[in-house]
């Protein structure tokens, strides 16, 4: 407890949002500098509770109060090894990541919490402009292979860790670019993907291969790395979206949020407009309230949408913690995230019934609290979440069972198929990142143990 009164002291303080104005016209990150003061001033406000419950909020069990007192002390180098001791990638979690941490602190009990979220970001991104963060390589060679299905942050870990127990690991990803979803999914204005280009070639240093375009269970068969690697990890992400089985489903213009959000972050990435699916200039409604339904509300923005309206079926949070949810549980609440602000209009209870138009939609017919009504709509984006991973493919091939909500069934990240794994959404379905990096070290941790 580097300030014992500083919890007293000081308030809770952020880096700040850029204008409206001025982040609507680019794909940067969001956040302004945070200035090295201000983040000693925030760490002092770690109480180093005697039960640390921001540590077990965290599915990575973050050591939170340790490395908050390094940096109060300016021991800028010791806090980004306790950041990394549990974490292999603070700099996603720092960005991308709602901060269950955060929810279940103890001074946000009677006071605003400690800004965790801001200080691991500030820390690692520190570090990496110090040059502290290094290739780790193994000391030892295990003679093993393992091949790692898919690059998303349960994949990355998994391979980051296997590497560095001196195992042969080799990553696949279906797509063009490594990082599966944080790649494709997430945009440029949440996290720039330089963020993963750096620990990618950090794991190529420590012995990490990678290759892309290559299809498990397409264009390669699972069955070949049966034969050519000792174990498998399956860290293909929940990828199979919701859809939504209503009359006018099959009219053009409606199309699912990942289509939509991918599409533009190839864009930024500088590819060739391989999909033409764009929000300019058109009536946009994004079906959906969750983060991926925000996300497609910035894209719009910044693509100059006519309008755009975000529906959710559910009734409005309220605007604070709820009773159902006391602390330190995640809190059912109203959030408001960077893409609200630039505008667009949320609607609740909206439940859609149909879709009509000649070809293309048109409108978007709906229900409210018992009354029926329409609304004009050139663009529909389904962002109503995802039903497990996709089961063609490497998980058909390789004949592993799933559990009752579709999917791979686990005991300790053990499949039921002699020396497969599964980690990630694919194991325990559409979740956080945090979970993700969580679910690839203890997916690597069973791994290890088996070969």
């Amino acid at each position: 407890m580097g300030k014992t009164t500083g919890f007293l002291e000081f308030e809770r303080e952020t880096a700040a949002r850029r204008p409206v104005a001025e982040r609507v016209n680019d794909w940067f990150e969001i956040y302004q500098d945070f200035p090295a003061s201000a983040v000693k001033r925030q760490s002092s406000r770690c109480m180093d509770c005697g039960i640390p419950f921001c540590n077990h909020g965290c599915p990575l069990h973050n050591l939170i109060p340790d490395w908050n007192d390094l940096v109060y002390q300016g021991r800028w180098r010791e806090a980004v090894r306790a950041l990394h001791a549990t974490n292999n990638f603070p700099e996603f979690t720092g960005r991308v990541c709602p901060a269950p941490c955060e929810a279940a602190c103890v001074l946000g009990i009677n006071a605003r919490p400690v800004a965790i979220k801001t200080i691991e970001r500030w820390i690692v991104d520190h570090a990496f402009e110090q040059g502290w963060i290094e290739p780790e390589r193994a000391k030892t060679k295990s003679g093993k292979r393992v091949a790692v299905v898919g690059s998303g942050p349960a994949g990355m870990a998994a391979a980051q860790q296997l590497a560095r127990w001196g195992h042969g690991v080799t990553v696949f990803e279906k797509n063009d670019r490594i990082g599966g979803l944080l790649r494709y999914g997430i945009p440029d204005f949440k996290m720039e993907k330089a963020a993963i280009d750096r620990r990618i070639e950090q794991m190529r240093e420590e012995g990490v291969a990678f290759e892309v375009n290559a299809h498990i269970g397409r264009g390669i068969p699972a069955t070949e790395l049966r034969r050519e690697f000792d174990a498998i990890v399956l860290a293909v992400g929940a990828e199979q979206p919701r859809d939504l089985r209503v009359a006018g489903r099959e009219l053009g213009g409606i199309h699912f949020a990942m289509d939509f959000l991918t599409a533009q972050n190839r864009r930024v990435a500088g590819d060739a407009a391989r999909n033409p699916l764009t929000a300019a200039a058109k009536r946009v409604v994004i079906l959906g309230g969750g983060d991926t339904g925000a996300d497609c509300l910035g894209t719009c923005h910044r693509q100059r949408a006519a309008s755009v309206h975000q529906f959710e079926i559910q009734p409005m949070p309220p605007a604070s913690r709820d009773r159902s949810t006391p602390w330190p549980m995640w809190p059912h609440e109203l959030r408001t995230e960077s893409s609200h602000e630039e505008g667009g209009e949320r609607k609740w209870s909206m439940a859609t019934t149909a879709f009509s138009g000649c070809g293309s939609v048109e409108k978007l017919h709906f229900e409210r609290a018992g009354v029926e009504s329409a609304m004009d709509a050139d663009l529909v984006l389904l962002a109503m979440g995802f039903t497990g991973p996709v089961r063609e493919g490497a998980i058909e091939q390789l004949g592993v069972a799933l559990e009752a909500r579709g999917n791979v069934a686990t005991e300790d990240y053990r499949t039921s198929v002699e020396g497969v794994f599964a980690a990630g959404d694919a194991r325990r379905g559409q979740s956080l990142v945090v979970w993700a990096i969580a679910e690839g070290r203890a997916a690597a941790e069973a791994v290890n143990r088996f070969l």
